[in-house]
């Protein structure tokens, strides 16, 4: 360009857009007779986390729980989160595992 004579700029423009939306899909771990999915979770990784908050904004109607190994665990290092509070403001029932809770097996009301 420069022996042509053109004028012009280097990367000096900056272009915003927006990244399309990606179609993901959800495997749960397990879901119950009544309806109810369950994750079992040892480790809430932060993909795990940013997923179900998108599962739950997208699928509001799903009555998924977690079950976890230990809901005292902080979700990082740096942070007082802990994967029950982390739950709680999702509002996403939980439990601690081994064991879930006998009603969560039970038929659910219409």
């Amino acid at each position: 360009m420069e022996e042509a004579g053109v004028t012009y700029t280097y990367e000096q423009d900056v272009i915003k857009f927006e990244q399309p939306a990606k179609q993901r899909r959800y495997t749960p771990d397990f879901v119950l007779p009544n309806g109810i999915i369950l994750e079992v979770k040892g480790y809430l990784t932060s993909a795990d986390r940013m997923k179900h908050k998108w599962i739950k904004e997208q699928h509001p109607e799903m009555d998924i729980r977690f079950v976890f190994m230990n809901p005292n665990t902080r979700i990082s290092s740096r942070s007082k989160t802990r994967y029950k509070d982390w739950a709680d403001k999702l509002g996403y029932p939980w439990c601690c595992g081994p064991i879930i809770p006998h009603e969560w097996t039970q038929k659910l009301n219409p």
